[in-house]
């Protein structure tokens, strides 16, 4: 009698599990569905071609702007979902997320972008209070990636901003530039992303500049020379980052070919040129390697994979307005 009792109390627990697990699933996949192409057709219908005209402007006047947009975006979607928190100012209250030390260096390019663009858009009367900081966002990086010679694709729009911005909630959130592939490939798993997307979006590294802090330990220090990383490049590397160098200085991240937004990338780790060990690991490790050679191989096959993970990528941790948990913020960098 007992035995039996707890059998149907292990099965009854195991039902719960399994429905809870089908109601989160449910949750994400309508959370999903919230996001679609020409979500402000009826409110605001030229908001795509208003952003590209800002963007095309700000590349123009720095090709900075690119892989600065690149990796605000990525940088707000990994902590807290893609909802523009990563663009909010502290306070004497609040330390915000853009104020974590590994946010520190995002450059300021990526903020005026989205800021000039939202301010555009909210110029028009019909527009004002309807676009939030979260979908300029997703469209800047999209833009800036087209001008720089990439993939131009459609955006998923209806994001809300964030209501929260801490710099604690980045704590263990993005990705060190010395990961090795398993590091890597969990704490994209953790966004809903697979191995092969964190290989595609690590192409946003084609573009776009490292401080010398990031890669200098594989040039000097307890483990260096670093053995996969090209000993050409690394004196290169050690002329433009000597010993003593202030670890702010920066140098383009692709070698090659620096301001295209190409799968160069990947031929430069072929070549033992990834310029993190974070990235070079792509191709160091077997695992990961054929993945590598194939993106290489076909800039077709590049664009497709990227744009596919660019685009599971904005829609990690998104608020709609089905959920409620944001807004559209008046002011992309304050909160209410």
């Amino acid at each position: 009698m007992g035995g039996g009792g707890g059998v149907h109390r292990r099965a009854a627990a195991l039902l719960f599990v399994v429905v809870l697990a089908a109601v989160d699933q449910a949750g994400k996949s309508v959370c999903e569905a919230q996001l679609r192409r020409g979500y402000y057709a009826g409110v605001c219908p030229d908001v795509e071609s208003i952003v590209r005209g800002v963007v095309a402007r700000k590349v123009q006047q720095t090709a900075a702007t690119v892989g600065a947009t690149v990796r605000l975006f990525f940088h707000d979607c990994f902590v807290e979902g893609c909802d523009a928190s990563v663009m909010v100012a502290s306070t004497a209250n609040n330390t915000a997320e853009k104020d974590h030390v590994i946010n520190q260096s995002l450059a300021g390019d990526g903020f005026d972008t989205v800021i000039r663009a939202r301010a555009a858009v909210d110029a028009v009367p019909g527009c004002r209070g309807k676009v939030s900081c979260a979908d300029v966002l997703a469209m800047a990086t999209r833009d800036a990636i087209a001008l720089a010679g990439g993939p131009s694709y459609a955006v998923e729009l209806g994001r809300l901003d964030g209501l929260r911005s801490t710099a604690s909630s980045v704590n263990g959130r993005l990705p060190a530039p010395f990961f090795n592939l398993d590091q890597l490939s969990q704490m994209f798993a953790a966004n809903g992303l697979s191995q092969a997307d964190m290989i595609a979006l690590s192409a946003g590294h084609t573009v776009g500049l490292a401080h010398c802090g990031t890669f200098s330990g594989r040039l000097r220090g307890p483990s260096a020379p670093d053995r996969t990383l090209d000993s050409g490049y690394a004196a290169q590397l050690a002329a433009w980052c000597p010993a003593g160098v202030d670890p702010r200085v920066a140098v383009a991240m692709d070698p090659v070919t620096p301001v295209a937004f190409d799968n160069q990338f990947f031929r430069n780790l072929q070549a033992g040129k990834g310029l993190l060990a974070s990235d070079q690991v792509l191709h160091a490790d077997p695992r990961s390697r054929p993945t590598v050679d194939a993106l290489a191989q076909s800039s077709v096959a590049f664009e497709r994979a990227f744009v596919e993970a660019m685009t599971k990528m904005g829609r990690v941790g998104v608020k709609t307005a089905r959920d409620r948990q944001g807004n559209v913020r008046r002011d992309c960098a304050v909160l209410g």
